[in-house]
């Protein structure tokens, strides 16, 4: 992924890729541009465990130091680490467990939302994303 990500679009994408090859589940970025006032990105992955979670976690912070981005604060994690919350100005990351995926639904808070499902390739390879048939 080398050089620095300069744009919100490509710092989603790229975090979203990143999730993806360290095996979360179910990864999407949010397109919230004209929506939210406060930001332009979700990325939201699911984890198997906070063990996972805390791993991920890891990873993105990697990237952000590789790439020279700064969060606007430390990553915030729920008490039972059900969720964790990045928030890096223009794109926030959501790394949730299964079951706080499905009660929070934030894809059906924010159904204006463009999303676009991101995948590991086989092999481990880069992450592709695939925008929805809509």
């Amino acid at each position: 992924m080398g050089g620095f990500v300069s744009d919100s679009k490509s710092l989603a994408f790229n975090i979203a890729s990143i999730l993806a090859e360290h095996k979360a589940s179910d990864v999407v970025v949010m397109d919230l541009r004209g929506i939210a006032g406060w930001t332009d990105f979700f990325v939201i992955g699911t984890c198997t465990s906070s063990t996972h979670l805390r791993g991920l976690a890891r990873f993105v912070d990697d990237f952000l130091d590789q790439e020279k981005q700064k969060p606007l604060n430390k990553p915030v994690a729920t008490e039972d680490e059900s969720w964790l919350l990045q928030d890096l100005g223009d794109v926030i990351v959501h790394i949730m467990n299964k079951e706080a995926r499905a009660f929070y639904e934030l894809e059906k808070l924010w159904f204006k939302a463009t999303v676009s499902q991101v995948e590991a390739e086989p092999g481990g390879q880069e992450a592709k994303s695939q925008a929805p048939d809509v």
